[in-house]
């Protein structure tokens, strides 16, 4: 088969929506989604505001199975509102993996798969997505401690803020070349920092900082797949099959510690001291 042959065999997970990717995932016919639109569990705070509200707040929860073992897929919707967190949106992730957790340490199998495709938190919902990020972050770290969890981030939306913070917390977390991670966005830097700082609109540049290419290198993400249905599908599969909950990111405070140690010295460092003392 040829190249392009190869290319057009494939299925994208880039493009599929959050409730697509989440049936992809799980075992044929058990897909099962929790508080879905027409549950009409949505953002209060959104419409007086001036934005519309969607129905299930950009987040599906969706239960089934993961060859056979029960399992939860949580996506993330990054056509609504950059994929942004906000209080309900924020629960719902909170509460699936709180549940999990429960399940996990009463001993009953649970696979938790997290698709990543978010801004971070809502600024409509600032405080109230921050608040909910730290109880995402509280119940994902109690699940891994009973089982792995397994996060993806595909598309070209990424992976930023508060969210990226979640993705180091998981036990795996798989990307594509496409996808990026980082704690800012490009376009934050930019504003704050200005355009001789990061210039948002060079894409090479872009993808050589935070892609899935540059993350995996370097260790903040372990596994880089093509942008296809079938091998994403796969590479869950195989982060579960290893056993993903023995070594975490977030587990290697003293590694990176280290790693930081070995940098040259900035000049940041000084200036920092010069302003604690007045001197400037």
């Amino acid at each position: 088969m040829s190249v392009a042959e190869q290319l057009l065999s494939r299925t994208s997970f880039i493009e599929m929506g959050a409730r697509e990717r989440a049936r992809a995932l799980l075992d044929p016919g058990t897909f099962r989604e929790l508080l879905g639109p027409f549950a009409h569990v949505e953002s209060p705070w959104l419409a007086p505001q001036g934005v519309v509200p969607q129905s299930d707040d950009g987040v599906v929860v969706a239960r089934g199975t993961l060859e056979g073992v029960p399992a939860v897929v949580l996506a993330i919707e990054g056509a609504f509102q950059g994929g942004s967190t906000g209080e309900v949106s924020g629960a719902k992730i909170a509460g699936a993996l709180e549940l999990a957790a429960a399940d996990a340490e009463a001993g009953r199998p649970i696979r938790a798969v997290l698709l990543f495709e978010t801004g971070g938190v809502r600024l409509q919902e600032a405080n109230l997505g921050l608040a909910a990020m730290a109880d995402i972050h509280a119940a994902l770290v109690a699940l891994r401690r009973h089982a792995p969890v397994v996060g993806v981030i595909a598309g070209m939306v990424g992976c930023f803020g508060g969210m990226s913070i979640t993705a180091g917390l998981v036990s795996h977390l798989i990307m594509t070349r496409q996808a990026r991670l980082g704690l800012n966005g490009p376009e934050v830097i930019e504003q704050n920092a200005g355009i001789a700082e990061l210039d948002s609109r060079d894409r090479p540049l872009i993808w050589s900082l935070t892609g899935g290419e540059q993350r995996v290198a370097t260790g903040f993400a372990d596994t880089l797949v093509e942008d296809d249905e079938t091998a994403i599908r796969q590479a869950v599969r195989d982060a579960f099959a290893a056993g993903a909950s023995a070594a975490t990111r977030s587990a290697e405070v003293d590694v990176w510690r280290a790693r930081l140690t070995d940098l040259p010295a900035k000049a940041e460092g000084s200036v920092l001291r010069s302003l604690w003392s007045g001197e400037t």
